[in-house]
């Protein structure tokens, strides 16, 4: 309805929900592959922490079938910040 040339509302809020519907998809598809449970990100099929295996930055990239995932190592000073459990 909105008809402005400088300052469409309604292009700008149509924009916003494609964002978010493509960052969701990012977001499921995430937590779907990540295999453990870790702050947050608590998962009741996998409900302990896995550092050997998810000690990893998770990367997404879009295709036409959905997000591709790959994975890069992090970075940790072991001695200074040892990964631990959070305990609440």
């Amino acid at each position: 309805m909105d008809k402005s040339h400088r300052f469409n509302t309604d292009l700008l809020a149509a924009i916003e929900t494609a964002h978010l519907l493509d960052f969701s998809e990012v977001i499921v598809a995430g937590a779907l592959e990540r295999k453990e449970s870790r702050g947050a990100h608590a998962r009741t099929d996998f409900p302990k922490r896995d550092d050997e295996n998810w000690l990893k930055h998770t990367l997404a990239k879009k295709t036409d079938v959905g997000p591709s995932l790959s994975y890069k190592p992090v970075y940790v000073d072991w001695e200074r910040y040892p990964p631990q459990e959070r305990k609440y």
